[in-house]
């Protein structure tokens, strides 16, 4: 959706998927850099937080586009009708910038639908019961689009982007990635939690749900990827168990030293940190001889200055010793449903990372998950050299 030519080409596409007799519900994000364009431009008019005001402005990028997809439709013959998010159903809790969806009304949807109208939905957005705009979070039209088709009942969701699917890593680091043809959900939720392109949360809902999801290029007809819930099925005993390497840059540690070792502490220093809806990854404590304990966590670094500033409050009130920061760190990740009941792929992961002098500061496992904090600067060079060690460049 990034200029005019863009916009009817999407419009082509969705054109010829109603001209099969299906009926269709589009929904899109904003045009290129749109979003960022507002946030710089609401932040040189005013250096305070209005969280409200700011939801309201970025939900204006997505319905531009979606005014403009549906004139470009209405010149291809095609009926069609643009709709905000509220006027699409969608109700939210009052979590501005990272609203989660409470329910969707599909009753507009349907009677435009039935009336043989394409129906265009701006994604990112939703309404509050009080009738304030929401926007979901970076990359939230996603979840929009999962969340319209679980409510219609569709039988899945495509989702058409400037790839052409899911790659074993982010092809601009490493060109020789392959392109996977199906992908489970657990896979793809800890990928996109990780760092590919995808919206955590619409892959949340296609798992709870049982809806597959598509991604593909808009630009192009080459098949793309399908995440679904039968791909984790197929893994047979000789399969290459890493599935794909994924990097988080822009990511921040704080480390609070010589906390009293007694109980309710870590909850005394992370509940206040979730209220204030600063998200926590990696988190290690180490307990020393004195019944002191250092606790080391990790934020996003854009998080990190409002982290810092509740954290030293927190210190003083449970008694810490000090506190640390460290910036420029990144988060690399091995993903794989095959790897949980295999021992060796933690020793190969480190050793891979030692041959290449990539030095790890924090470790962070899951059942299908191993991730390293490392410095930024040799993020990508450390998604090459997994990528290249785990032999992810070779077919299947």
């Amino acid at each position: 959706m990034g200029d005019a030519e863009k916009i009817r080409n999407v419009a082509r596409r969705i054109a010829d998927v109603r001209k099969s007799g299906t009926s269709v519900v589009a929904v899109v994000s904003a045009m290129g850099d749109t979003t960022d364009e507002l946030i710089e431009l609401a932040h040189s008019v005013s250096k305070q937080s209005h969280p409200r005001e700011l939801d309201l402005l970025l939900s204006t990028g997505e319905l531009v586009s979606c005014t403009l997809l549906t004139m470009a439709l209405a010149d291809l013959g095609q009926e069609a009708v643009g709709l905000t998010g509220s006027q699409a159903g969608i109700h939210t809790d009052t979590s501005y910038g990272r609203a989660r969806i409470d329910r969707v009304d599909t009753s507009r949807m349907q009677k435009e639908m039935e009336e043989g109208r394409i129906v265009v939905v701006a994604g990112f957005q939703g309404i509050t019961e009080d009738e304030d705009i929401t926007t979901l979070g970076r990359g939230g039209s996603d979840t929009t689009a999962v969340a319209l088709a679980v409510a219609l009942e569709a039988d899945r969701c495509e989702i058409y982007t400037d790839v052409d699917g899911i790659y074993t890593a982010d092809p601009k680091i490493v060109p020789e990635a392959r392109k996977l043809d199906e992908i489970g959900y657990d896979e793809m939720l800890e990928l996109a939690y990780y760092g590919f392109k995808r919206h955590p949360r619409s892959i949340e809902l296609g798992r709870l749900y049982n809806v597959p999801i598509y991604v593909a290029s808009s630009f192009n007809q080459t098949p793309g990827t399908l995440i679904h819930g039968n791909a984790d099925k197929k893994i047979m005993e000789n399969r290459i168990k890493v599935t794909g390497i994924a990097c988080t840059t822009n990511v921040a540690k704080i480390t609070v030293r010589s906390v009293p070792d007694r109980p309710g502490v870590a909850a005394a220093l992370f509940e206040p940190l979730a209220q204030s809806g600063i998200s926590v990854d990696t988190i290690v404590q180490n307990t020393s001889q004195d019944r002191t304990t250092d606790i080391s966590f990790t934020v996003s670094g854009t998080d990190l200055k409002a982290a810092l500033a509740k954290v030293e409050e927190l210190t003083k009130e449970i008694g810490a010793g000090g506190l640390a920061s460290e910036a420029n760190l990144a988060a690399v990740s091995v993903v794989g449903s095959g790897m949980q009941n295999t021992p060796g792929y933690a020793s190969r992961m480190f050793r891979m990372l030692a041959d290449g002098n990539v030095n790890i500061d924090m470790i962070t496992t899951s059942e299908i998950r191993i991730s390293c904090i490392i410095k930024e600067d040799q993020a990508e060079e450390a998604v090459r050299l997994l990528h290249r060690g785990f032999q992810l460049d070779q077919p299947e």
